[in-house]
């Protein structure tokens, strides 16, 4: 009991945090019409902005039924606000926000990359839409109220936002586990090709060194043979008998 207990209050602390980021950044995008250069370079170097960047119609504050012309009046728009020619006193962070204008903005003029963030989009409103129809019918089968507070059309879409969120950092942390596991298996097939390569040329090495070592092990074992033949027939000599000389009878 006492862990559900620590559970439930650390879920609580954890959407009180969110909460209030997402009151924040609706706050900023209200100011939109407003934000200077400064305010847009903040909002999109912000902490946690490798994930919140990762849905490029949140980085261009686009709807994701925007037209293509919609599209690249806002690109035009934002990329002036945070180009470094426009921030000479802050040119670092302004170019790397302008990198991530220009990034979401190029993945969003492909239509298959573009497609996908949709489907991203599309999926977590129909996650939050099947939570709350699960949770008017529990309220149902429960004989309560089946009011909940995603009835508000404000809190629906904090929800919705949050779970899209949380699918586009799902999806980005298993691109970067493929890209990883890609990479080391290249790196092994690399490794196995460099060692093949090498023993093939200690293979061919060795039969070179063979080859021409050839001549000179068939000449010494010749060599051999001819000293072994001679130093047979000496010793076959030491071994006739001496010659006896007849005795002369008167």
């Amino acid at each position: 009991m006492a862990a559900a207990g620590g559970e439930s209050s650390s879920q609580s602390v954890s959407d009180e945090l969110f909460q209030n980021f997402y009151s924040e950044v609706k706050q900023i995008e209200k100011r939109d019409s407003v934000l200077t250069s400064k305010q847009q370079i903040d909002r999109l170097l912000r902490p946690g902005s490798s994930y919140f960047n990762l849905n490029p119609f949140e980085v261009l504050q686009l709807d994701p039924e925007a037209t293509d012309e919609e599209l690249k009046k806002r690109f035009r728009a934002l990329s002036i606000l945070v180009h470094p020619d426009k921030n000479q006193d802050d040119p670092e962070r302004s170019q790397k926000a302008f990198e991530v204008v220009d990034k979401s903005y190029k993945l969003l003029l492909d239509p298959e990359q573009k497609k996908r963030a949709v489907d991203v989009i599309q999926a977590g409103k129909e996650y939050v839409e099947h939570m709350v129809k699960q949770k008017k019918k529990q309220l149902k089968k429960d004989g309560k109220s089946q009011d909940v507070e995603e009835d508000d059309p404000e809190l629906f879409r904090q929800a919705v936002y949050k779970q899209t969120m949380k699918l586009f950092a799902e999806l980005e942390i298993k691109r970067k586990e493929r890209e990883a596991k890609e990479m080391h298996e290249r790196k092994r097939a690399r490794e196995e090709e460099i060692e093949a390569a090498e023993k093939a040329k200690r293979e061919r090495e060795w039969q070179k060194n063979f080859e021409d070592s050839r001549d000179g092990r068939v000449d010494s074992w010749r060599t051999f043979q001819t000293k072994g033949k001679t130093k047979e027939k000496k010793n076959r000599s030491f071994l006739k008998p001496p010659k006896v000389k007849m005795e002369q009878r008167e």
